[in-house]
């Protein structure tokens, strides 16, 4: 099921394209709207967002079910943001072509503990 949500607290289930259009349609600078798939038999946080920055770029990132894929972009184009939301949300293969990706799956992993950082007891 693909549920859209944005910064105000407007949760729409299976929402369709003219209303993904009119949630993005009222961003503004500081909001945000995620769109979310969600499915029982699939493990994992599947979503694409975006968020209208203060210098009017949006920041677009998504996760593909592990931390470890989760990515960021940015762009001046309001008409492409639109789109990539749109064309994910209708699982469109090459949604992601036309931006530069840079995987922040890092900064989501669980931190590495090594034997010599526990307490010795």
């Amino acid at each position: 099921m693909l549920i859209a949500t944005n910064g105000r607290g407007r949760v729409v289930k299976c929402p369709s394209k003219p209303t993904m259009d009119t949630m993005f349609a009222e961003l503004r600078r500081g909001d945000h709207m995620i769109l979310e798939r969600q499915d029982e038999e699939r493990d994992g946080d599947w979503y694409v967002q975006v968020l209208f920055r203060d210098d009017d770029t949006y920041q677009l990132e998504y996760r593909d079910g592990v931390p470890a894929e989760h990515y960021q972009t940015m762009t001046a184009s309001r008409e492409k943001a639109c789109q990539a939301l749109q064309d994910w949300a209708a699982g469109k293969p090459d949604w992601q072509e036309g931006f530069v990706w840079n995987n922040l799956g890092a900064m989501f992993a669980a931190p590495i503990v090594k034997a010599t950082d526990l307490p010795a007891t």
